[in-house]
């Protein structure tokens, strides 16, 4: 419908349908985000329940965006992000690639390249704990009995490598929905295509970058924003990897909210600090929709 078009009879008879949903998404979502506002202006706090919190102003933004602590663990969720959808996009995309050559099998490794995605988070993070454990994991087991290490190691007790396990992990559980939605987008290529460059002699890159990334580059870029916004929200495989730790290695912005709000009770800067990932997720969220619309323009 244009601009200046009035609605058809049929499009308003639909509303009356649509006013339960929108009264249930109003008092579920709606709700909790105007609270959560609210209480972001004030110095509620969780020790104070039933006492009518003072109104602060801006006061919990300028705290949360001058708390080192807090701009520390927007950096976390930023190098999360930035290296778990990196990793995942390129481990998806080569999958994709050699499931969509013909071989023997080739319907069972389709079917197994769901499993990492359909596992629960909790689930995944707590096998890759074991895998990790300093004293009889299996990634130490491995790396010492091939030489490739000497000792046995804590890689989730040292700073330095806590992070990139956690995004590891991660990347191990997610790749697999970057690589089904590839390989769906491959099979629009026509063979034609492939077989006409092959008799040219056209290389194997030359044939990638010009033939195939085209045709998949718009679904991927949907999968891309959509793990983006995923990503950076990420808090349940932190908590049951690390909980933040080692010394706030792992902290993210979503887990100093938790920790903000539940762990020292102060509800009010915490509802500020989840405002600004809020705003920072509709920022995310506002560029997938405007892809979604050149996607249809296109």
């Amino acid at each position: 419908m244009t601009r200046g078009q009035r609605a058809s009879p049929a499009a308003a008879q639909g509303w009356p349908f649509l006013l339960p949903l929108l009264i249930i998404l109003l008092c579920v979502i709606g709700y909790p985000l105007i609270r959560t506002l609210y209480l972001s202006f004030t110095d509620a706090s969780l020790n104070a329940l039933g006492i009518r919190p003072a109104w602060l102003g801006w006061d919990n933004y300028a705290y949360a965006l001058t708390n080192p602590d807090f701009l520390l663990s927007l950096w976390h969720s930023t190098y999360f992000t930035v290296v778990s959808v990196a990793l995942e996009v390129v481990i998806g995309v080569l999958v994709a690639l050699l499931l969509n050559q013909k071989f023997r099998g080739q319907a069972f490794a389709r079917a197994l390249l769901i499993l990492p995605w359909a596992i629960p988070t909790i689930v995944n993070a707590t096998m890759w704990r074991w895998i990790y454990n300093p004293e009889y994991g299996a990634l130490n087991a491995l790396l010492t009995q091939t030489g490739l290490m000497g000792d046995y190691r804590s890689w989730l007790g040292a700073p330095s490598s806590a992070m990139n396990m956690v995004i590891l992990a991660d990347v191990w559980k997610n790749y697999s929905l970057v690589a089904l939605i590839a390989l769906a987008a491959l099979q629009s290529v026509p063979d034609e295509i492939y077989e006409a460059a092959a008799l040219d002699g056209v290389p194997i890159w030359t044939r990638f970058w010009r033939l195939t990334l085209p045709f998949i580059l718009g679904p991927l870029s949907v999968a891309v924003v959509l793990r983006t916004i995923e990503a950076f929200k990420v808090f349940d495989i932190i908590y049951v990897m690390t909980r933040g730790g080692p010394a706030d290695a792992t902290k993210t912005a979503s887990f100093s909210v938790y920790q903000e709000a539940f762990t020292y009770l102060q509800a009010g800067s915490g509802a500020a600090y989840a405002n600004v990932m809020v705003l920072i997720s509709a920022l995310l969220i506002a560029g997938y929709l405007l892809l979604m619309k050149r996607q249809r323009a296109a």
